[in-house]
């Protein structure tokens, strides 16, 4: 059930983990259809709260300090940083960026832990958790994975499956493996404070699955109606750590609140640090029922935003719930999951880097490319194409093309139309008509079909431009040519103002080339819709600019080629080593007699497409050695070369040629065959190898 007027917005978007930077999964998923959604409401002049911040605790940030050799600190310091800084390049317009390490956020998640202790909200009780021995420690969800129950995916986290999406305790998983140090992990009883979600299950089967059955998205209702039909059970609110929030109540030592209970509380703390900044009152953004609450987030943190938060704001009591929970599916890349870890990823502070004053062009193609329904695919050939085939040569042509004609024609200046004909009546009125389009794709929260009306807006523009041919009108009818330069001028000013949330700073570079903030000139959402005249006559636009380049191959070669040397490092990283073979003694050991030696002729094995034949000199003699390297070396490449050989191997005859001897050879990261030999140079052949 959608509120029609509130009095205000609270946007909130998934607050990022600081043990890496932002990529074009966290901007497809989460922070681009955010900030196109609060900037539209901006535009619309609604009072508006934009909140975010970095989530610096659970157990992955001193994991990742320890095998970094840095403290906690230094690794959300850090990230925060990278991470904050790369918002503020790419435009994302929140009000407020916090951390939850901040002392207002440790307060605020404290006295809301206290208030729902006092009030007898939470089931105290010793409980037998997964212990990692090795580490000699507790093991958080995240980092224990096994089995899905439910599903038999071999890969799954203790608290969630991402192939199934079944909401998981980590005692649930079969075969269960610490990440830590890959042991089995153990039970070992500990106390902690439980919320017991399953008492929430009438008050969320009415809220979600009956007051919001027809206005969210069908990802997030489903998903939510398989953790309900499933049954909830008590949830841990605190864990065994020295990371974190301390737990705030008597017997709480050496505990600390659950990353997952403390972060959602990260939107109120960072609310009231913006409302005390801005000497406001942050209360009425939480607790007045005009308030229209909305969470953007990725479908892995679906769980903890529509079940859990919202049972720990229904239990406070002084909270409204969200009106939306608008998640997306995940944004894949060239084919493969992304990956932190793995550095899978187009890192936004790195794009940035690469593509300077291009902030928009991504904004463009993740929004146009959007995982809203299920998970899309990211590729560089298609982020070119839509450059170059739709923002250059659509919008750009366009405002490029109407901006020099009218300074060409009129020195800049917004002609003087006369008769409006029957075509540039229908155009003007389509243009007021494209407002209540993209507000009605907005407001069901369908971003790529709104980036696609705003793309249909300058097409409308290009065809009326090459229907009435003012470069050619110009000869014939001056008079003519004035309206239709005046009507083009009218599509751009509104190009300006509706490409706003979606491509800010080409909406300002538009901005100032038609000068639309001179006075009385500056326009806002609605009056696209109800103003007869955007820019009027006698109005001065700047001189020309382009708002996009052209993106050339070589660009789009480079980042192809950073991913596949990011692919063979992975592939060299998860390749499998072969096990120890069985113990041997010493003795064995001195049986094998390897020496150095040259190759002195090589030539290939006729037939035999691997096979070279071999002249080594091994310091004892000069001996024939037939060896499986043809695939990766020519003959006159190795002639000379030293080599490492086994020389009481037992002669075996290959193709009718005895070899005496084996070559010792390895794998480099690409699969291609080395020699193993020795650093030193002028090593005498014959030299033993002990």
């Amino acid at each position: 059930m959608s509120q029609e007027s509130p009095s205000r917005y609270t946007i909130t978007a998934a607050l990022p983990y600081t043990n890496g930077p932002i990529h074009i999964g966290h901007l497809a998923g989460v922070y681009v259809p955010a900030d196109i959604y609060a900037r539209y409401q901006r535009l619309q002049g609604k009072d508006v709260a934009f909140i975010c911040g970095s989530d610096e605790h659970g157990f992955a940030i001193p994991m990742k300090a320890k095998k970094e050799g840095v403290s906690p600190q230094d690794i959300i310091d850090k990230y925060h940083g990278i991470i904050k800084k790369s918002f503020e390049d790419f435009g994302i317009s929140f009000n407020n960026y916090s951390r939850t390490s901040a002392k207002v956020h440790h307060e605020t998640a404290s006295a809301f832990f206290e208030k729902l202790y006092h009030q007898g909200d939470f089931i105290e009780e010793a409980t037998e958790q997964l212990y990692d021995a090795e580490a000699n420690q507790f093991l958080a969800d995240r980092f224990v994975t096994g089995t899905c129950p439910k599903c038999s995916f071999e890969a799954a986290y203790g608290d969630q499956c991402e192939n199934c999406g079944s909401s998981l305790n980590a005692t649930d998983l079969i075969n269960p493996k610490s990440t830590i140090s890959g042991a089995v992990p153990t039970l070992k009883k500990t106390k902690h404070w439980f919320l017991p979600l399953d008492k929430y299950e009438d008050f969320l089967k009415k809220w979600i699955l009956k007051d919001h059955k027809s206005d969210w998205k069908p990802n997030v209702y489903g998903q939510c109606k398989s953790w309900i039909d499933d049954g909830l059970k008590p949830r841990a609110v605190t864990r065994d750590l020295d990371w974190g929030i301390p737990v705030p109540v008597e017997g709480g030592e050496g505990k600390v609140l659950y990353v997952w209970f403390d972060a959602p509380i990260g939107y109120i703390s960072s609310t009231k640090e913006w409302a005390k900044r801005e000497d406001k009152d942050w209360e009425p953004y939480w607790k007045d029922e005009n308030t229209k609450m909305l969470h953007f987030i990725g479908k892995d943190n679906i769980v903890f935003h529509c079940i859990i938060f919202p049972s720990m704001l229904k239990a406070h009591g002084d909270y409204i719930l969200p009106e939306n929970v608008p998640a997306n599916e995940f944004l894949n890349l060239e084919g493969n999951k992304l990956s932190t870890s793995k550095n899978w990823a187009v890192w936004l502070h790195e794009y940035l880097a690469d593509f300077p004053d291009m902030q928009d062009v991504l904004r463009y193609t993740l929004t146009a490319n959007a995982p809203e329904t299920k998970d899309n695919d990211f590729t560089w050939k298609d982020f070119q194409a839509r450059n170059n085939n739709e923002l250059v040569a659509i919008f750009g042509n366009f405002i490029n093309r109407v901006t020099v004609l009218t300074h060409k024609y009129y020195d800049g200046q917004v002609p003087q139309p006369s008769a409006f004909s029957a075509i540039d009546t229908e155009t003007l009125e389509s243009v007021k008509a494209f407002p209540k389009t993209l507000t009605d794709s907005l407001e069901r929260y369908r971003f790529r079909e709104a980036s696609q009306e705003l793309l249909n807006l300058a097409r409308l523009g290009n065809k009326y431009l090459a229907d009435e041919e003012p470069w050619k009108l110009i000869k014939t009818d001056e008079e003519r040519t004035k309206t239709v330069m005046y009507v083009a001028l009218q599509i751009a000013a509104a190009l300006a103002v509706l490409s706003e949330p979606f491509l800010p700073f080409t909406s300002g570079k538009l901005s100032s080339i038609l000068a639309v903030t001179s006075s009385g000139v500056e326009m806002s959402w609605n009056d696209v819709a109800t103003k007869e005249t955007l820019l009027p006559t006698g109005h001065i636009i700047h001189k020309s600019e382009l708002l996009f380049r052209k993106i050339e191959d070589k660009e789009i070669e480079a980042q192809l080629e950073k991913l596949e040397a990011t692919k063979k490092q992975n592939e060299h990283m998860n390749k499998e080593v072969a096990p120890q073979k069985a113990t041997i003694t010493f003795d064995d050991f001195t049986k094998l007699d390897m020496r150095v030696g040259t190759i002195l002729e090589a030539e290939k094995m006729p037939k035999a497409n691997k096979l070279l034949v071999l002249k080594v000199d091994t310091g004892i003699d000069t001996r024939t050695i037939v060896s499986g390297i043809a695939e990766s070396f020519t003959p006159e490449d190795i002639v000379g070369k030293q080599v490492t050989v086994l020389v009481n191997l037992a002669p075996r005859k290959l193709r009718g040629v005895e070899s005496q001897g084996m070559i010792l050879m390895t794998e480099n990261k690409d699969g291609k065959l080395v020699f193993v030999n020795p650093d030193e140079a002028e090593v005498d052949n014959g030299t033993n190898i002990s």
